[in-house]
């Protein structure tokens, strides 16, 4: 389907500048963006934006999506405890299949936010896979499950990872504290036989510092670079306490750093150096991580915290632009997550899409919008969600060829068996 979006603002994110123009989507792919589009082709819907703003889609740079199970499930724990007490007693309970519904229901939070994308790390590949498939949702999946075998993740690096599709595929491990010795030794050698990069969660609290410390000699990504599992890049979830040393490693090894902050607040981590880390030039991306620890999926609240908390640890109100925030959610993550075919709106580029609603109370007056997004917006300015060349959301209403009340209602089946709740 051919669609021209008319009478746009548009924010393309390969410049911060915006501008009044026409963006044409032909199937799958961004065909023009600019002040008028004159291409000779057949139009099959008009879409009068009515100064309305195109610009690309969030990319959730770290996600656990099933596990919306949890939310508000564990509250007011610590990690320790929401970890080994209530995440991994309620994970023991999972049944064939109950991945492929949970996931629906994070990709609904997604869509209604923005985001059309996630980098997602969680057990049940294929249920995943399968579900966000069937809901066209972009998705990246992420190798981390120690039940799975080096040959069968070898095997579906080479299998999912085809052009034009959906899903990619990347290599990781859960963490250094949770994957025994030998499994990061076969995990590091089949990425550098693949040349892959490998993402993980680290530096995401003190106590795993020091454990490894203890353990090896060595701070996390100092004895995981050790091991050679950083030869092709990658990138950390959290990276709350990384020393000078370990900053250096991830430049020189070209590792992209993922914030977390909601979840990182919410389970009293800690707070990410960010201005550190953008002084050394490091990539920084955006995620949500799962619902079970945020207790939401949910980019506005991220990129407020993102650059609202870098202000006050380092009282100065001047670090941490919005602009450069917005760029985190978009570019930044497309780059950590290896999606250059989505990362801006130009030709040739997925139609990965949003529509913020500038007529939303907290988008007046218009001033500067790329950073009134940031300090003002909220999932209630997301007028519209594509996802490759395909409108899944609009006014607030989901476009799915599926029942959404279904999907609510095996989503609280399952949350209820895992909570040992009856009825």
């Amino acid at each position: 389907m051919n669609i021209l979006f008319k009478n746009a603002r548009i924010l393309t994110m390969a410049s911060t500048d915006v501008f009044f123009g026409e963006l044409l989507v032909c199937d799958n792919l961004i065909k023009y963006v600019g002040l008028k589009c004159d291409l000779d082709v057949t139009i099959d819907r008009y879409i009068d934006c009515d100064g309305n703003l195109l610009m690309p889609g969030f990319k959730n740079a770290h996600a656990h999506t099933a596990m919306v199970f949890g939310r508000s499930a564990s509250d007011d724990l610590n990690l320790h405890d929401w970890l080994f007490n209530v995440m991994f007693p309620m994970e023991e309970g999972f049944r064939k299949d109950d991945i492929y519904h949970l996931t629906k229901s994070g990709i609904l939070e997604y869509l209604s936010s923005g985001i059309t994308a996630a980098f997602d790390m969680y057990f049940s590949q294929p249920e995943a896979k399968k579900s966000y498939e069937d809901m066209g949702f972009r998705a990246v999946l992420l190798a981390t499950s120690l039940n799975d075998s080096a040959s069968l993740i070898k095997e579906r690096y080479l299998d999912w990872n085809k052009p034009n599709s959906l899903i990619s595929y990347r290599l990781g491990i859960h963490a250094e504290y949770t994957t025994p010795l030998e499994r990061i030794k076969e995990i590091a050698k089949l990425a550098n036989e693949l040349h892959a990069p490998i993402y993980l969660h680290v530096g995401e609290t003190e106590n795993e510092v020091k454990e490894c410390v203890d353990k090896y000699k060595f701070r996390p990504i100092e004895f995981l670079d050790s091991l050679g599992l950083f030869n092709y890049g990658g990138g950390g979830f959290h990276c709350i306490y990384l020393s000078d040393k370990e900053v250096e490693i991830c430049k020189r090894r070209n590792i992209h750093i993922i914030t977390c902050p909601a979840c990182n607040l919410k389970l009293a981590s800690g707070i990410a150096p960010l201005v550190k880390y953008q002084k050394a030039g490091l990539n920084i991306a955006i995620g949500t991580d799962g619902a079970s620890s945020n207790n939401s999926l949910d980019m506005f609240k991220e990129m407020y915290l993102a650059s609202s908390l870098q202000k006050v640890v380092n009282k100065d109100s001047s670090v941490m632009n919005g602009i450069d925030v917005l760029k985190m959610a978009t570019v930044n993550s497309a780059k950590a997550m290896g999606l250059d075919n989505c990362d801006i709106l130009a030709k040739d580029k997925y139609a990965d899409i949003i529509m913020i609603d500038l007529k939303n109370p907290a988008m007046q007056p218009i001033n500067n919008i790329p950073k009134n997004i940031v300090y003002a917006g909220s999932k209630d300015i997301v007028k519209m969600t594509m996802i490759n060349g395909k409108i899944l959301y609009y006014d607030h209403d989901f476009l799915l060829n599926e029942n959404i009340d279904d999907i609510y209602n095996k989503t609280q089946e399952i949350t209820n068996r895992l909570r040992g709740i009856n009825g």
